[in-house]
């Protein structure tokens, strides 16, 4: 469980990275202020869906190390 919880944090700590690159990208072209929007309100779904599984990874370990 652990080490799928490792590779879940890893995962979305590069989706919200790849989104945020997406975003800051598009709303530095100017060209679809809608899209950038969008993109920006994905990236704060995928940080706090990372918090969660970042939460899930430290009790986890924490109840196999006690």
């Amino acid at each position: 469980m652990q080490g799928l919880l490792f590779h879940l944090t890893t995962l979305a700590v590069v989706a919200v990275f790849l989104v945020l690159c997406l975003g800051l990208w598009t709303m530095s072209r100017g060209t679809a202020p809608n899209l950038s929007q969008k993109l920006m309100r994905w990236r704060v779904g995928l940080q706090f869906a990372a918090i969660v599984i970042i939460m899930l990874f430290v009790l986890v370990a924490k109840q196999q190390a006690g």
